[in-house]
């Protein structure tokens, strides 16, 4: 046990507005999406991703992202992201005063091209203008590299798969970049050779973790990624989501559950568990499903 590396302060990625709610067959209002933020704003989320300018014809669900952040009420020091695929969804995404904008290249050439019918070095040189125009309007640039533990149609992926497109991020000029599991079948061992190697190559980039729980290792490779000094997570408030390109891949970790492992280890997160529970509450019943929360219903339920 790396006790020492474990971080005092970890930061939180709230990103259920968009990856929780996008795969969700039947619309969500925009003004449950906007009450969503609003409360997750008030419970403590340092970062929050609200919104995707994406074609409604790929994501249906993201449509009418400029109303969604047109609507929410914004706290100082609060960044709100918004994932980004082109040009065109970036300059949506400033007009929308995004604080941050999310590009995305997976680690896998057969999910690249499945997901959007290129090879990833077509994909990272289609975020070359984005990245450079992210960096002159004065906005923060994360990147997210999925299936970085696995992949459904590759299967494994190596961590010198990972660590390609990772220094392709930091060429790009990302300030963070997401190791994402995107189908959860990552394993702590794994999880901490993967960290080590980008560690090791890219010392002075800014990693964070994206755990989906489809095997229930979720909790278990946060931890992981705690002992070597990983101190941003993302998580999905009540575990929704998945990846609508990613056959069988189960919800994000959800919010409340990471948020009573780090409170349980002493680690300060600024995230109220009770009120985030709560919400969890509140967005299953508004769009009619089940809460994949095990902290949350039980702290719910003893109330």
């Amino acid at each position: 046990m790396n006790a020492n590396l474990i971080p005092k302060k970890v930061k939180l990625v709230e990103v259920g507005p968009r990856d929780g709610l996008q795969n969700e067959k039947d619309f969500v209002a925009n003004d449950i999406k906007i009450e969503l933020v609003n409360r997750l704003t008030r419970a403590g989320l340092a970062n929050i991703e609200a919104a995707a300018f994406v074609s409604p014809k790929w994501v249906p669900q993201m449509a009418g992202s400029e109303v969604v952040m047109a609507g929410i009420e914004r706290r100082a020091g609060t960044l709100y992201s918004v994932l980004v695929p082109n040009m065109q969804g970036y300059e949506k995404a400033l007009l929308a005063g995004a604080n941050e904008v999310v590009i995305f290249s997976s680690a896998s050439e057969a999910f690249a091209q499945k997901n959007i019918n290129c090879s990833i070095d077509e994909s990272i040189a289609r975020f070359e203008p984005v990245a450079w125009a992210a960096k002159r309007d004065g906005i923060r640039l994360r990147g997210s590299i999925p299936c970085s533990l696995g992949c459904p149609y590759q299967g494994e992926v190596t961590p010198s798969q990972v660590l390609y497109v990772a220094r392709k991020m930091v060429d790009l000029g990302c300030d963070e970049i997401d190791i994402a599991d995107t189908i959860g079948v990552g394993t702590a061992g794994r999880v901490k050779t993967l960290f080590a190697t980008l560690q090791a190559t890219l010392p002075d980039a800014q990693f964070s973790g994206h755990f989906h729980d489809t095997y229930g290792q979720a909790l278990v490779n946060i931890y992981a990624a705690l002992e070597m000094g990983i101190s941003i997570f993302h998580s999905s408030i009540a575990g929704l989501g998945g990846c609508p390109y990613a056959k069988g891949a189960t919800g994000n970790v959800a919010t409340e559950d990471v948020v009573y492992l780090l409170t349980g280890l002493g680690i300060e997160t600024g995230v109220k568990f009770e009120e985030v529970a709560r919400i969890g509450e509140f967005i299953t019943q508004a769009i009619n499903r089940p809460n994949h929360s095990r902290a949350g219903k039980a702290f719910l339920a003893s109330q």
